[in-house]
């Protein structure tokens, strides 16, 4: 699933060819990837409207138009691009909606796997009211991190991935933070001392800065809204590369899964003791 890095990379993509053009009708094909409203008031609501500004909040898109927002959730295979309305894309043959722009283009949304959606609200609440804070701000701060992950005696990995305590962090970027704080994806959340809590927000950040930078890391479905891939894959420290040596001391990675999800460590660099 895109996380921070592959939607920021998606939402920056969006401005240019987005902001001031206007919505001039809808079509899709699934009725679940629109969650709300229903298809014909969102159809109605929609047509008119001129999206101002593309934002992100967690692994969300944010469409900010006139008087509503449209959300987009990628999920597991969701592409979002722009595009002229002749053109064919090879991600078209999993199109479910697409709004008609002004200027003879059209927003589309690609989803081979059904399990993204589209929405339009007033505020974001309406469909998601509880989101940790955004590891990127300013006010995310290491007594932040410290005070999210309190209470909570689950393994710091499975924590990560939690979107009420964090917002942004998947599967990928949790191993990456993980092996820059030098910590056992395994060990408590609420268990870390207040160094490990600071090397755990300096590696957050540090994995998702790295990411945004390389723009995503496309090792499965996810596509810049170009179409071109992103290059974050090609400089992960951990996440698939299992029985290769770490680039810290040279031990060789290894595999477990914590929370249901393959996870990635160094058993010298982060130990569970």
């Amino acid at each position: 699933m895109p996380e921070l890095p592959e939607v920021e990379t998606v939402v920056r993509g969006l401005r240019k060819p987005l902001i001031g053009r206007t919505v001039h009708g809808i079509w899709y094909d699934w009725r679940n990837t629109i969650r709300t409203p229903s298809p014909d008031d969102f159809a109605a609501r929609i047509d008119g409207q001129t999206f101002r500004a593309i934002d992100r909040r967690a692994k969300f898109v944010l469409c900010r138009l006139d008087h509503d927002i449209l959300v987009v959730h990628l999920k597991m295979t969701g592409r979002l691009y722009v595009t002229d309305d002749d053109v064919v894309h090879e991600a078209d043959r999993w199109l479910h909606f697409r709004a008609q722009l002004d200027g003879g283009q059209q927003l589309r949304f690609s989803d081979a796997r059904k399990f993204g959606f589209v929405a339009l609200v007033r505020d974001l609440s309406e469909i998601a009211a509880r989101i940790g804070p955004e590891p990127l701000e300013d006010d995310f701060t290491p007594a932040v991190l410290r005070e999210r992950l309190a209470g909570h005696k689950k393994a710091i990995k499975a924590t990560l991935l939690d979107q009420d305590v964090l917002a942004g962090v998947g599967n990928i970027y949790a191993d990456e933070a993980l092996w820059h704080a030098k910590i056992h994806p395994l060990r408590a959340a609420n268990g870390l001392s207040d160094d490990e809590i600071m090397r755990l927000h300096t590696g957050i950040r540090q994995a998702l800065a790295s990411g945004i930078e390389r723009e995503g890391a496309s090792v499965s479905w996810y596509r810049k809204p170009d179409g071109t891939l992103g290059e974050a894959q090609d400089h992960f420290a951990v996440y698939d590369r299992t029985g290769k040596p770490c680039l810290r001391c040279g031990t060789l990675i290894e595999k477990t899964r914590v929370a249901q999800r393959g996870t990635h460590y160094c058993p010298t660099c982060q130990t569970l003791a």
